[in-house]
């Protein structure tokens, strides 16, 4: 290959960064350029950055996607309203329930729809129990990517408790297809609320072993102190939402500034630090299963106070009137954002997705120049997003 003097050049392989070809006037400025992912589909996710380094200084950071994409807003359009709740909660396979509930809630509330209050109970109660499934898979794989390997044996120890109760009552562990348009696929098993309450209170008295462990861990401490911080006016900026969002001090959660069910009954503590560093946002993860735990067991005392049906009585075909509507709920990684149009149909005419991962995974740009590669890992795995929940 023959290059004029004088030209930069990007090499895909590199032969050392900071290479200077030529003598004299003839020199040859060369970056390396080095593709991280995209993996194999078995891992996290498929993801790539391309990168420009300096030695081990990341330059420039072009996140790439879209190599998972499998054009579930499309596939929406070919499904009725009971077919894509099963689509829907797959995007986010961590957050499975919440991505079923914001779909349900906008077909809901184009139909003008009434729920049960017990239903609504539940649904929260099942919501927040997901959100701490969801905290506590990154909160053992987060320390995993940097080096500590003992973490996720706790992180999954609490995971298996919950998932039991979640197991018992919808028959899923990961896919849950348990919401349903007015409610809820069927009542929970009798005495659940009990054995739910039960995993509540065993992973609330375990939990301090994880935090121990790795909150106040002094070489996880160097790792994430002070690395890859990102404002508040950044995230802001980004459409950044979530732990993300909230670890750079924004005090933002839909559940109390635009209460959806019946979250305007309870008191919700919203989780914010101002450092916006890769430890922040840790820490906001973290704090949040407390939260959500408390919140959860609320919502069960609730359920127990209340009778009645669990779900609506509907036609066998289900259609949406004519017209459109948003509903956004505040999933486990940040706001998630639903625009259903119908033109009176069983299908949707569009449902557009809103997702947290994609907005929040906008700010590995501005993120990672600057940093060492090292460093990469640590705030990439810090921004908590599911590389399906970007390409849907």
């Amino acid at each position: 290959m023959t290059t004029d003097a004088g030209d930069l050049r990007e090499l895909t392989v590199g032969t050392g960064a900071g290479l200077v070809a030529g003598t004299g006037d003839q020199q040859l400025g060369t970056d390396m350029v080095l593709n991280i992912g995209p993996q194999h589909p078995s891992t996290h996710g498929v993801l790539r950055l391309k990168l420009v380094l300096d030695g081990e200084r990341v330059v420039a950071c072009e996140p790439i996607i879209g190599y998972m994409h499998r054009g579930a807003e499309k596939l929406f359009e070919v499904r009725d309203y009971r077919q894509i709740i099963v689509l829907a909660n797959r995007h986010d396979w961590l957050s499975a329930f919440s991505n079923e509930l914001g779909v349900v809630l906008a077909v809901e509330r184009l139909m003008g729809m009434e729920v049960p209050e017990r239903a609504t109970w539940l649904r929260m109660a099942l919501a927040e129990l997901n959100r701490v499934l969801n905290h506590l898979m990154f909160l053992g794989s987060y320390p995993l990517e940097i080096g500590a390997i003992t973490p996720i044996f706790y992180a999954f120890r609490e995971r298996e408790t919950i998932q039991a109760v979640m197991e018992e009552v919808s028959g899923g562990r990961i896919h849950y297809m348990f919401n349903r348009v007015g409610g809820l696929k069927e009542e929970v098993p009798y005495g659940w609320t009990g054995r739910a309450r039960a995993a509540i209170g065993e992973v609330r008295r375990r939990l301090p072993d994880l935090d121990h462990l790795i909150r106040r861990n002094e070489i996880f401490l160097a790792r994430t102190v002070g690395v890859g911080v990102l404002s508040a006016a950044d995230a802001a900026a980004f459409g950044a939402s979530g732990p993300v969002a909230r670890a750079s001090g924004l005090d933002l959660d839909l559940r109390r500034d635009d209460p959806y069910l019946a979250y305007d009954e309870l008191d919700v503590p919203v989780v914010t630090r101002t450092a916006g560093d890769c430890h922040a946002r840790f820490e906001v993860l973290l704090d949040q299963v407390y939260a959500s735990l408390d919140l959860a067991e609320q919502c069960l005392d609730r359920v127990d106070q209340l009778t009645g049906p669990i779900n609506t009585r509907l036609p066998k075909v289900l259609k949406a009137p004519e017209g459109h509507t948003y509903a956004w709920t505040e999933n486990p990684l940040g706001i998630n954002g639903y625009y259903l149009v119908s033109r009176g149909e069983k299908t949707p005419w569009r449902l557009k997705l809103r997702t947290a991962s994609y907005a929040n995974v906008q700010a590995l740009a501005t993120l990672l120049p600057g940093c060492l590669v090292p460093d990469l890992i640590a705030i990439l795995g810090s921004m908590f997003f599911v590389v399906g929940d970007i390409d849907k």
